[in-house]
């Protein structure tokens, strides 16, 4: 059945009231680092423990094992449950559940409110709503600190990823661009999630913001630094960091204070 975002695989509930659990997903990772009890999560993601797609503190996932991914990491941990994303191989995902573990599948949070209910979702699924229910606490203070002046017309900006792709309309960067005081000017021009926008249509229509989500000094990426942006004197260019776009949970209130800092400093 589906909760709030969160799909269970089977109905039944873990027979233990607080289970062990293993995230195989780095935005589950960061949620449950800060929901669950100490030890109830025994391992993580690989990803968690990588700058380049770490969703969560660097110094807190070092604190978890981690895993891979593959049925026999999971399998040898013996978790009560297993919290994965929609990418989760049939495969594994049988074997888990031949196994008797429980896997739940936790998809893209599309907005705040989706966030909002992944986050109790899953600390239901520890055993305790309360933590959750802090952390939702938490992120809508910081959209509250966060949120644009009443009356203030939204700034366009474009959010440039790897590669010249743009996030679409239905993303939660979109969402909170729009709560933070911008509007994704690529969405506006009718553009979708991951099109690319070449560098001469970002040049012949300009954004007043640029957000620089990639690392520049991949091969892929020249485009993003390309001399020609530094003829655009009415656009502000930004560094915003790639591990901010696209989880919800404690990752929303580090990419709010980011947005709302440069829409203050323009």
């Amino acid at each position: 059945m589906t909760v709030g975002g969160c799909h269970q695989q089977s109905d039944p509930a873990p027979a233990n009231v607080h289970p062990t659990i293993v995230s195989l997903n780095p935005c589950s990772d960061a949620v449950l680092a800060e929901v669950a009890a100490p030890g109830q999560v025994v391992a993580i993601s690989h990803y968690s423990q990588d700058p380049a797609s770490s969703s969560m503190d660097l110094e807190k996932a070092a604190q978890f094992r981690t895993v891979s991914g593959s049925a026999e990491e999971v399998l040898a941990l013996r978790p009560d449950l297993v919290v994965a994303d929609q990418f989760l191989a049939p495969a594994t995902r049988s074997a888990l559940e031949r196994a008797g573990m429980e896997v739940v599948t936790v998809p893209i949070a599309r907005n705040v409110e989706e966030s909002r209910a992944q986050v109790l979702d899953l600390a239901r699924l520890t055993g305790d709503e309360n933590p959750g229910i802090l952390l939702n606490a938490r992120i809508d203070a910081a959209l509250a600190r966060a949120a644009a002046p009443r009356g203030n017309a939204p700034i366009p900006a474009v959010v440039w990823q790897a590669g010249g792709i743009v996030p679409g309309r239905d993303t939660l960067v979109a969402d909170l661009l729009a709560r933070t005081g911008f509007m994704l000017a690529s969405a506006a021009q009718g553009m979708g999630q991951a099109d690319h926008l070449p560098l001469e249509a970002l040049v012949a229509d300009p954004p007043d913001v640029l957000f620089i989500a990639a690392d520049t000094r991949a091969q892929e990426n020249r485009a993003l630094t390309h001399p020609a942006l530094d003829a655009l004197a009415g656009t502000r260019r930004a560094d915003l960091d790639p591990s901010l776009l696209w989880c919800g949970g404690p990752t929303i209130v580090r990419a709010v204070e980011r947005l709302a800092q440069v829409r203050k400093s323009l």
